[in-house]
């Protein structure tokens, strides 16, 4: 079965994209943990981040680069923090998260609801910057 981020990289489900190329998708996390909260996948379905190549794993954090600079100036934020959780989607991904703190990546804590202008908002934030 397709995971759900295979069906957004295939426009099945809307997302709020930042970037793609042929081998990763970019979209806004649409219950995010802060505003800007981008997740990046690899478009070929793997189940585990590290599961992922070599040359996939080192691809992915340089398509990761610009999108995380690009957090940094949109939102007020001291970094783009990282994070590989995994668990609630059975394809393999990245958070980038905008943090002040440690605790602003804590992924047990309640999620944001953003409304649709909020993450259209945050989208074209990320998209001024992104070169």
């Amino acid at each position: 079965m397709r995971s759900i981020f295979t069906r957004i990289i295939n426009g099945e489900i809307p997302s709020y994209k930042i970037a793609e190329n042929d081998r990763f998708y970019a979209f806004l996390d649409v219950f995010p943990l802060k505003p800007g909260h981008t997740l990046v996948v690899p478009k070929q379905e793997t189940d585990k981040f590290f599961d992922l190549t070599d040359e996939e794993l080192s691809d992915m954090l340089v398509f990761a680069k610009p999108i995380a600079k690009a957090i940094e100036q949109a939102f007020d934020c001291k970094r783009c923090g990282i994070a590989v959780i995994g668990l609630e989607v059975p394809h393999a991904h990245m958070h980038l998260v905008p943090i002040n703190q440690a605790d602003d990546l804590n992924f047990t804590r309640e999620k944001m609801k953003l409304t649709p202008e909020e993450m259209r908002s945050c989208q074209e934030k990320i998209l001024s910057y992104v070169g």
